[in-house]
């Protein structure tokens, strides 16, 4: 089978023929270059007119000279998301084309395609997708059926929020380039003062760091490194500062993801990936979790119609073809919308629970491997105590990495004993050790709430939440990993005329806790939580109806109302 693919969702018309028996490519690109600032939607769309016409004459050309008049098998596009006046002109194009040559159309979502042209170039099964560009910054994994998103930006995406601080300071369009390379000559510049300088030896601004479970935020950093330069530090310790704290985010929560689901191969995607010190930052954390890392060659990771005709021949293949009149380009396309009908494997949340009544999924002790910690269990019986150990992070930079795992490790200590002077199941914390960011505490639970999901106890942690906010504390990420349980207790209470108690569930790891009032943070902690579950759950609507009716039993109604719109936020709608 030969696919053309068109692409053209926002900066890039291009083109390509994919030969699926050669498993050859063949693209023409014609990227639109702003003379300033970023990109402007009326002049991309007019680039794309002129230009989508010219770069699939060349394609179409050079498939009719190899392969004659029958070249093309299908015709599949960008049908979003993206720009709309982009999308539609390239939709019109992909249309006429498969109408002339009577071949099937093909409807392709973009950032699901970033996902596959890394699983199709690595070879991997099923690995956790970060897709890293300008206006995307988000986790995928395949989950019963489709990709469900994991972890995203609350708002702009990756290549955007540095867009936003090299347009403040003048700089052309597109931004990343040109603070990839400020970065790297500000970081040889440090130590000896002649070239030989580390990442570890230059200084490191104090920005924001905002990671919500899997979630992150980018609007403050940019916003600080915006001050910054109008404050007169250099620009090129800005641009490294910039660096060192909007990859170590992506990469913490994409090993998050990778602890959450079991998973144990990652892929990157979007042209962000293209930096250097991303995919060294992902590749370091990959190799010391003993995980697979795979970053596809620059060509299929800037947006390009290569990743379109590779998705679109797999999809023509499964018969995933749509019909002329109903293809409707779609600029809030979310990947997560769209039906997995190529594949088929196990989940990447393999191992873990699969439903409301699915049991342990797997040996508990393995729960004991966390995205930031080394957990070990010492003694015996009631006399059991965790070890719990913030782990040196060596993708990040080490001042960054010393102040996270001190901070993580004070905020644990405080607020799991407050939360529990509010009337939230804890573990006592029996010691704190900050010089190598330590902490003993009690051993609670027989396994993590991700190996046996049941209603009862995510209506537990539902109220649980809810008393825990009326004491004006956020946990930060109150994942499926970070709730303990014991199925034949009885600590999550009957309560409300419940005769059924709940399993004995507890609230653990409070790192990335805070004190507030504010309902926004509070609607966040029920987001990360929900979206933990729909991550992992076969069945996650009966789970999660569950948790709401626990915390709409104990909390505010302001908080259930603001996550309607939390949940409806994400950059990628």
């Amino acid at each position: 089978m030969r696919v053309l693919g068109i692409e053209g969702t926002a900066w890039c018309a291009s083109a390509a023929l994919y030969d699926a028996e050669t498993d050859s490519v063949l693209i023409e690109s014609d990227p639109y270059e702003p003379d300033s600032g970023g990109i402007h939607p009326r002049e991309a769309a007019e680039h794309m007119s002129e230009a989508i016409p010219a770069v699939v004459d060349r394609v179409l050309t050079a498939a009719e000279e190899e392969h004659g008049p029958d070249a093309v098998d299908a015709v599949a596009f960008s049908r979003g998301p993206g720009l709309g006046p982009c999308l539609r002109i390239v939709g019109t194009a992909a249309r006429s084309l498969a109408g002339t040559l009577g071949v099937p159309l093909v409807g392709v979502n973009h950032m699901v395609a970033h996902l596959e042209i890394g699983r199709h170039r690595s070879g991997f099964d099923n690995p956790v997708c970060l897709n890293a560009s300008g206006a995307n910054a988000h986790l995928l994994g395949y989950h019963d059926g489709r990709y469900r998103v994991l972890g995203e930006t609350m708002d702009a995406g990756v290549g955007n929020a540095i867009d936003k601080f090299t347009r403040h300071v003048g700089w052309s369009h597109p931004g990343g380039p040109k603070v990839e390379a400020a970065a790297a000559e500000f970081a040889a510049a440090a130590g000896d003062g002649e070239g030989g300088g580390r990442i570890a030896d230059a200084a490191l601004l104090d920005l924001p760091y905002v990671v919500k479970g899997m979630d992150f935020s980018f609007s403050g950093i940019s916003s600080a490194a915006n001050d910054a330069a109008d404050d007169g530090v250099p620009v090129g310790g800005i641009c490294f500062s910039l660096q060192e704290h909007v990859f170590a985010m992506l990469t913490e929560v994409s090993e998050r993801a990778l602890s959450l689901t079991g998973a144990d191969e990652l892929v990157l995607g979007g042209g962000v990936a293209q930096n250097d010190r991303l995919r060294e930052m992902l590749a370091t954390m990959c190799e010391a979790r003993g995980a697979d890392f795979h970053a596809p060659e620059p060509r299929f990771l800037r947006d390009n119609a290569g990743m379109i005709a590779v998705l679109g021949a797999k999809m023509a293949a499964a018969g995933d073809t749509v019909a002329i009149p109903e293809s409707a380009v779609d600029p809030n396309f979310r990947p997560d919308q769209v039906p997995v009908t190529w594949r088929d494997g196990e989940s990447v949340a393999r191992g873990r629970a699969g439903g409301a009544s699915s049991g342990a999924a797997r040996d508990p002790d393995a729960d004991r491997r966390g995205a930031e910690a080394t957990v070990t269990v010492a003694g015996s019986g009631d006399d059991r105590r965790v070890v719990k150990r913030r782990v040196e992070k060596s993708y990040r930079h080490p001042e960054l990495d010393r102040t996270l795992r001190r901070d993580r490790t004070v905020a644990e200590a405080r607020l799991t004993s407050e939360a529990r002077r509010a009337g939230v199941p804890t573990p006592l914390v029996y010691d704190v050790d900050l010089s190598n960011a330590t902490l003993t505490l009690q051993y609670v639970g027989d396994r993590d709430l991700a190996t046996a999901l049941d209603e009862r106890s995510t209506k537990a942690v539902g109220r649980h939440l809810a008393r825990l906010h009326g004491a004006g504390i956020v946990h930060g990420d109150p994942t499926t990993r970070n709730v303990r349980v014991s199925p034949d207790g009885v600590g999550g209470g009957a309560e409300n005329g419940e005769t059924d108690p709940a399993p004995e569930t507890y609230l653990i790891d409070f790192g990335l806790g805070y004190h507030t009032g504010h309902v926004e943070d509070h609607a966040m902690d029920l987001h990360v939580f929900e979206g933990s579950i729909r991550a992992t759950a076969t069945d996650p609507d009966q789970l999660i109806a569950a948790f709401e009716s626990g915390y709409e039993a104990v909390g505010e109604d302001d908080v259930l109302d603001r996550l309607r719109d939390v949940a409806d936020r994400g950059r990628y709608r």
